[in-house]
């Protein structure tokens, strides 16, 4: 808001010295006493002529002209002020505050230029000052009428900040309906193109129709003068036919006498044979043709129609394939919501996982920190032999039983063996190589891979590799130079943790202790039984009731005895702890932090040992003793103890126990210590192949 210039003004009275003086006048003239309202009273007396004797204030009258036009002229030249006098007969003398704000107003308005920019404005500030003026003269009303400009302020600032608002707008309206009419314009020529494009088509159609007519019209005449000529050519024919019948008739009455009249009539019939059988044969033509033309609509129209039986086969089919979709729907909702809520509770219990831990953590930077004892156990052996050593002892007997099992070992290099033929091919290397200190997830992860690379490299060359070649191939291909302090780290873990099954068994492979087909057998064995499982699950939940599952166990092991299989059973129910219910049999194939399996599948592949040596040992028994044995006569023995192995598989494990190849079978007729090929056998996986034969 500008702020208001200074005014000088006599000082004067409020309101109430202005409607005084007005009462006082009026008095004078007509001698009457006339009520006026309070001091700033809002609104004036009613308004009557001077003849009625009724009289009202000076300032309740006046228009707002009285501050425009606030003097006239008359025609003789002289000054005529606009008042309430002229109501009332006579001249009534304005009050001088009214009248120095009508000529400080008049001044300030002459003084304004409509030329200058914001004249408007301008103006505004002189009423403005005025009003100002007139509110602090009158002491009585100032709060009223400044709440009454503050609020016209306000709209004011309002309005004026609402019109700078919108003058973007209306920018950019004004682009807007520039681009609108621009695209308008386009479309409209766009249009006016594509009309007189269209015109010009039809045009150009108009007159090949009109062409096509024509030629309608001619081949329709041409039609017409050829039905008229074959009108006449068959009418000729008729003539034709029946003076060839006449000239026949005469010529065979002429040749023949009466007697011989029968032998006319059968010539004259036979004679008009060949002419129905023209006219049938060309109504049999003509029937063909339309069963012809007949056949090729049907064909045409119904080509494409599929028989009604396969149809509603299909339709049948579409059916039961929406309610599966349903079916499946509903249960892929129903595991959803139950994914959705298992989802919310694993946050829910990361959350509480999360604030237990920095309370853990809060406690052990509050307490003293204890050695974590358990991690010597990779170092020394195992859990089970650091467990043996360390139970009972204080921290200090610990830490001297540490050192005295680590004293006289290289802690942090090996030294390489060389590179002589002696010495295993993933191992010769020279130099000092670091100890890398494999811990046993380490070393059971290593091992893993190893043979996921193995035996998808054997399956690519459609044969075995040495495991020892294989072994340093694949070092060397994931650590590249430092291969030899991975390998001598890694024999070295095998060597810490040899009572993990998974570790001893790759450690007796590599050594030669045992043939690589027992890893292979152990693993057919359980992927083949989780087969089985899982193709028992109908319903593809997880779960298998007990009955279920041991019947899928009968058919994955069909040779095991009933005992072994309640013996499973039972290892399954104590592992899952589960007392009758439905099994999770998925749970039975989880591994502990060290990837090593429980129980069940622990208890599957030491039965399956023991299975393997009850079958040397009845190979064992059926040789009788003999010191030296043949490939004849193991073969026998094999087929009597069990009949239904087959050939290939017979070969093979002849070759596991003469330890030759397959070619050389047929030629092989030395003999081999007894024991020995037993050792060579047990060291395979060599298994019963079908039940044992009846015995009297």
């Amino acid at each position: 808001m500008s702020t208001q210039k200074d005014i000088t003004l006599p000082p004067l009275s409020s309101f109430e010295r202005l409607s005084s003086e007005c009462q006082h006048n009026a008095e004078k003239r007509t001698g009457r006493q006339v009520a006026i309202g309070g001091p700033g009273s809002c609104r004036a007396s009613t308004r009557v002529g001077c003849t009625s004797g009724y009289l009202s204030t000076w300032p309740a009258h006046v228009t707002s002209q009285v501050v425009q036009q606030g003097r006239r002229h008359t025609s003789g030249g002289e000054i005529r002020n606009h008042g309430c006098g002229e109501e009332f007969g006579g001249p009534v003398g304005k009050p001088r505050f009214l009248e120095q704000l009508e000529s400080y107003l008049k001044k300030e308005l002459q003084a304004l230029d409509p030329q200058q920019p914001k004249v408007q404005e301008r103006k505004l500030q002189a009423y403005r000052e005025v009003f100002g003026c007139f509110i602090e003269d009158f002491k009585t009303y100032k709060p009223l009428l400044c709440a009454i400009k503050n609020e016209y302020e306000i709209t004011l600032a309002y309005l004026r900040d609402q019109i700078r608002e919108l003058e973007p707008l209306r920018a950019r309206l004004v682009v807007v309906s520039e681009q609108c009419e621009k695209r308008i314009l386009g479309l409209r020529e766009e249009e006016r193109v594509e009309i007189s494009a269209l015109k010009q088509e039809r045009q150009h159609r108009q007159k090949v129709i009109e062409n096509m007519r024509e030629t309608q019209s001619a081949l329709q005449t041409q039609v017409c003068c050829l039905q008229a000529d074959l009108a006449t050519q068959y009418l000729m024919y008729r003539e034709e036919c029946d003076a060839r019948k006449l000239l026949i008739a005469n010529i065979s009455s002429m040749s023949y006498g009466p007697d011989e009249e029968p032998e006319e009539e059968q010539e004259e019939v036979e004679i008009e044979d060949p002419v129905k059988e023209k006219l049938a044969l060309k109504v049999c033509r003509e029937d063909l043709t339309k069963a012809q033309v007949e056949l090729n609509r049907l064909h045409a129209e119904y080509g494409d129609v599929v028989p009604r039986r396969d149809w509603e086969t299909l339709d049948h089919t579409h059916k039961e394939n929406l309610l599966k979709l349903e079916t499946l729907q509903k249960d892929f909702d129903q595991m959803k919501a139950e994914y959705d809520t298992l989802l919310e509770v694993h946050k829910q219990v990361t959350t509480q996982r999360d604030s237990l831990q920095g309370e853990l953590e809060g406690f052990k930077e509050a307490s003293t920190p204890r050695p974590e004892w358990e991690q010597c156990a990779d170092v020394l052996g195992g859990s089970e032999r650091w467990a043996d050593l360390s139970q009972g002892q204080s921290s200090q007997r610990r830490l001297e039983i540490l050192l005295a099992e680590l004293g006289g070992k290289n802690s942090e290099f090996f030294t390489g063996l060389g590179t002589s033929d002696d010495v295993p091919i993933y191992l010769r290397y020279e130099g000092q190589l670091k100890n890398h200190r494999l811990k046993k997830n380490a070393v059971v992860r290593i091992l893993k891979e190893v043979w996921k690379e193995k035996v998808m490299e054997d399956g690519r060359r459609n044969e075995s590799s040495n495991l020892h070649e294989f072994l340093r191939q694949h070092l060397e291909s994931q650590y590249g130079e430092k291969a030899g302090e991975w390998a001598y780290s890694l024999v070295e873990g095998i060597r810490q943790h040899q009572k993990d099954d998974s570790v001893s068994l790759f450690n007796d492979i590599l050594t030669g202790k045992v043939d690589e087909s027992v890893y292979h057998g152990q693993t057919h064995l359980l992927s083949n039984l989780l087969k089985v499982l899982i193709h028992s699950d109908s319903t593809e939940s997880g779960m298998l009731s007990v009955q279920d599952f041991r019947d899928d166990l009968q058919m994955a092991f069909p040779l095991k005895r009933a005992q072994d299989i309640d013996e499973l059973v039972t290892t399954a129910q104590a592992e899952l702890d589960n007392n009758g219910g439905s099994l999770p049999y998925q749970r039975l194939y989880t591994e502990d932090a060290d990837g090593k399996h429980k129980d069940f599948l622990n208890l599957v592949k030491k039965q399956a040992s023991t299975e393997r040596h009850m079958y040397i040992s009845e190979l064992r028994t059926q040789l009788g003793g003999k010191g030296e044995v043949t490939v004849a006569d193991l073969r026998a023995a094999f087929k009597n103890i069990d009949p239904s192995l087959d050939a290939t598989t017979l070969d093979w494990v002849l070759t596991m126990a003469f330890q030759i190849h397959q070619e050389e079978l047929e030629q092989h007729t030395t003999q081999m210590d007894t024991e020995l090929a037993l050792q060579h056998l047990l060291a395979a996986d060599v298994t019963r192949a079908g039940p044992a034969p009846q015995q009297d």
